[in-house]
């Protein structure tokens, strides 16, 4: 059977219509205000308006929510990721205060993989879901591997309840959309639910925990949680 266009990657939906994500956000259905709060929190007790430190942006989408993160404690050097050339083309006018920007269409993987120089945060939103296990625990590796010493992965993503199967997460989470977003016009509702049926492969915090310990990371810090949605942070 051959493939429809959005079952090409994880990012054939929103590289059709990236609006279609903005509409999602705005209405706040998945939280972003609440996460991503944390996520200027974090930065905020980490690294004041003077500090120096760098940030690397995996699957950085349009980064309009971690750009207004961004603003009270602004790094000196941000680079991002994503699939998307339009979302990178958004992100440039998003990110357009920031003194030292850089932004590359890459995978995230190959990105964190990247032979450039150590960061001092690498921070995901809503991506790393798209990756199996195998690919989860080598996106952890090399995120330790690239961090500085005193580095963290700040990670905002969809977890699945604790001895939650996939299939009973996706059955949860699309009745939460058809019932839930209902500014979503019918059409691209249900092309949202056929892209997180077939791209979505969320852990459980347990097994997310164990894969960062394998990888290296010392502690891991809930800074917020709300149904499926959270905010991680990983410490070295």
């Amino acid at each position: 059977m051959s493939q429809t266009p959005l079952q090409e990657d994880p990012t054939a939906l929103f590289r059709k219509a990236w609006s279609l994500y903005d509409a999602i956000t705005e209405r706040n259905y998945m939280n972003h205000r609440e996460l991503y709060a944390q996520v200027a929190e974090i930065l905020r007790c980490r690294y004041d308006a003077n500090a120096s430190y760098s940030l690397l942006d995996l699957g950085c989408g349009n980064a309009r929510f971690l750009a207004a993160c961004l603003r009270e404690a602004p790094p000196l050097r941000y680079e991002g990721v994503d699939l998307s050339a339009a979302a990178l083309k958004e992100a440039r006018i998003c990110l357009a205060s920031l003194p030292n920007v850089t932004l590359h269409q890459l995978d995230m993987l190959e990105a964190a993989h990247a032979a450039t120089p150590a960061c001092d945060v690498i921070f995901s939103g809503f991506a790393m879901h798209h990756l199996d296990s195998a690919a989860k625990q080598q996106l952890l590796h090399a995120c330790a591997a690239r961090l500085t010493p005193h580095g963290c992965f700040i990670l905002v993503d969809v977890m699945r309840k604790e001895r939650q199967t996939r299939e009973d997460y996706l059955a949860d989470y699309l009745h939460f959309m058809r019932t839930q977003w209902i500014a979503v016009p019918p059409e691209q509702l249900e092309e949202a639910c056929a892209h997180v049926a077939t791209f979505d492969f969320p852990e459980t915090l347990s097994d997310l925990s164990r894969m960062a310990q394998c990888a290296g990371f010392a502690r891991q810090e809930v800074l917020a949680q709300h149904g499926a949605h959270h905010a991680l942070c990983f410490h070295l």
